[in-house]
C-alpha cells in the first residue's frame, strides 16, 4: 500500500537525529524502499523515520508503508524499539565476503565471460531453429 508522504504524522520519537541519509538516500534512488514504512491507522509513524526523512528529501510524494491496528503508547513504543534495536550488521568477515562476491560479479574473469558469451550463441542458434 502506498501513501502520500505528507499524510503521515510524526508525534515524539525516540530518535531525534537521522545521522547521515545520503547512503540510505542513494540506496533507495537506486533499489526503493525495501522494508515499508510502518503506520497506525490513524497515519502515525510508527517505525521507518529515516527512511521516511530520506524519501522527503528525494522528493517522493508517496511511499510504501505497512498499516498496523495498534494505538496504546505501550505497543508502539516496543515496536518503534524492536525496529532500530533488533538488527545485526554484518561481520567484518561477512562483509569481506559480500564485497568479494560483489566484484566478481561486477568483474567476471574470462572464463565465466566466455562461458557467457557462448551460452548467449547457443541460446540464439536455438532461438532461430524454434522458428
Amino acid at each position: 500500500m502506498q501513501i502520500q508522504v505528507d499524510e503521515i504524522r510524526i508525534r515524539k520519537r525516540i530518535r531525534k537525529d537521522p545521522g547521515d541519509l545520503r547512503p540510505l538516500m542513494e540506496s533507495m534512488r537506486k533499489h526503493g524502499i525495501l522494508n515499508p514504512i510502518v503506520i497506525t491507522t490513524q497515519n502515525v509513524l510508527v517505525a521507518g523515520y529515516r527512511r521516511l526523512e530520506a524519501a522527503k528529501r528525494l522528493g517522493w510524494q508517496s511511499v510504501p508503508v505497512q498499516v498496523i491496528d495498534a494505538n496504546d503508547a505501550l505497543t508502539l513504543l516496543e515496536i518503534e524499539i524492536e525496529e532500530n534495536a533488533a538488527r545485526k550488521d554484518f561481520s567484518s568477515d561477512e562483509m569481506a565476503d559480500a564485497f568479494t562476491r560483489m566484484d566478481k560479479l561486477k568483474n567476471p574473469g574470462v572464463i565465466r565471460r566466455l562461458w557467457y558469451w557462448f551460452g548467449k550463441i547457443f541460446r540464439r542458434i536455438l532461438s532461430i531453429f524454434r522458428r
